[in-house]
């Protein structure tokens, strides 16, 4: 996982070693240690330091967060965390922005092909999937993101807004012009799906959320083309 959001800037076998230090004394680099570049040492901390956040916020609600929180997590020291980050909200914000790319990422990628309903499928599978995952990041994106600060809800009304924009397109790629929907329904079916993945990260029922599939593509289904459609979707999931 650091190899993929750490990127493509430095080698393997470099981002293996600094993980590897990281994974002894509490998590902080030993003194000492010149054989690592000192930009991928600094990469390391603000990854650390952004999973740190997120495990903060999903264990005691942004709210209750401090810096302290998240330096225990990190395993860095407070100096080290003001050299990435402003202040609590700031590396708050980094760590939503870092999760909706790898999820914005992940789904893009899971939902190709032909035929917009395999592709939402797909979609909403690769999302439960993540959800079960990385409840961590999941939490934030969905739960903490709407209180957190008013910076945070424009990100997630961002985030759904793309979704449902992209739902909408799909849908749209093959209606008939006569048929075309309309946005609201793509919406409301993104906002219906947040809302019970809102409800379940609030109960801890994260393990579970890949069983909603099958109702899932019933809800999303059901507005475009009727009931007797939308059931096909309950017997796929159960074949």
């Amino acid at each position: 996982m650091l190899l993929a959001a750490l990127g493509d800037s430095w080698s393997p076998a470099d981002v293996s070693a600094a993980a590897e230090l990281l994974s002894g004394g509490e998590g902080q680099f030993p003194s000492g240690i010149r054989s690592l570049p000192s930009d991928l040492v600094s990469a390391v901390q603000r990854e650390r330091l952004l999973a740190a956040m997120l495990r903060a916020t999903a264990e005691l609600g942004y709210r209750e967060v401090s810096v302290q929180d998240v330096l225990d997590r990190a395993g860095v020291s407070r100096p080290t965390f003001y050299e990435h980050f402003e202040n609590k909200e700031d590396c708050f914000l980094a760590a939503f922005d870092n999760a909706a790319a790898r999820l914005r990422k992940r789904l893009e990628a899971a939902a190709a092909g032909e035929g917009w309903r395999r592709r939402l499928r797909l979609g909403l599978e690769e999302l439960l999937s993540f959800v079960a995952a990385d409840p961590d990041a999941a939490m934030s994106l969905i739960v903490d993101g709407r209180g957190a600060c008013p910076a945070a809800l424009e990100r997630r009304d961002a985030l759904l807004d793309h979704f449902a924009s992209c739902l909408d397109s799909m849908v749209r790629a093959e209606a008939e012009p006569e048929n075309a929907p309309s946005a609201i329904a793509a919406a409301g079916i993104v906002g219906g799906i947040e809302a019970l993945l809102y409800a379940r990260l609030n109960r801890g029922e994260a393990d579970d959320v890949q069983l909603l599939l099958p109702s899932l593509m019933y809800f999303a289904v059901l507005p475009y083309e009727g009931q007797a459609v939308a059931s096909e979707e309950l017997a796929v999931a159960a074949s």
